[in-house]
């Protein structure tokens, strides 16, 4: 029997997980299977079922991992004890890099999340939800303390979000630009309009 081949410091799972994926983000969720999936892993299908439980699960483990990310990024965002401003361009750039090291994952959760069955989905929204609070939090105590300018904090973490998930489109096409350059000028497009 053919095993899943690994990368160095990477396990069995971390490979599925990758190549499912990949393959999620090419074909779309509905659309792929787990035959492809086992193809792409050089191993058989049945094979495959020794180490997944459905690509349903394999869906849910791929939005709860990028969803853990920001929320553990987030939480120390909150407990830094930088300013508005910096709290909110730190939000900016992790964004970017994720989106930049981690694209087939960050598109999947962004794009396929919508299939989780209902009550996993509950709990995904849940936790998208509690990320735009505490974003929305961050830019009112900016306002606050008069960094940032008399806005409506909802609309404005929509605009980010809405810029840096955008991003995605940087990854299809071939760019003249780092990864460092995208974060700074994003920051500073996005902090002009809102700071004071």
């Amino acid at each position: 029997m053919a095993k899943i081949k690994t990368q160095i410091n990477e396990s069995v799972k971390d490979m599925i997980l990758k190549n499912a994926a990949e393959l999620f983000r090419k074909k779309g969720f509905a659309a792929a299977s787990v035959r492809e999936l086992a193809e792409a892993l050089g191993i058989e299908a049945p094979s495959l079922y020794n180490h997944i439980g459905s690509k349903a699960e394999l869906l849910q483990e791929i939005c709860f991992e990028v969803a853990k990310d920001y929320t553990v990024h987030m939480e120390e965002v909150l407990q830094s004890k930088k300013n508005a401003a910096e709290k909110t361009a730190e939000i900016i750039r992790f964004h970017v890099r994720k989106l930049s090291t981690d694209f087939d994952k960050v598109f999947v959760s962004e794009h396929e999340w919508k299939r989780l069955p209902q009550k996993i989905l509950e709990d995904f929204l849940a936790q998208r939800k509690l990320y735009e609070n505490n974003m929305i939090d961050i830019i009112k105590d900016g306002i606050t303390k008069k960094i940032f300018k008399k806005i409506l904090p909802s609309i404005a973490v929509l605009a980010i979000l809405s810029a840096v998930r955008g991003l995605e489109l940087r990854q299809r096409h071939k760019s003249e630009f780092t990864i460092e350059e995208l974060e700074e000028t994003m920051v500073q497009h996005l902090l002009h309009g809102i700071i004071k």
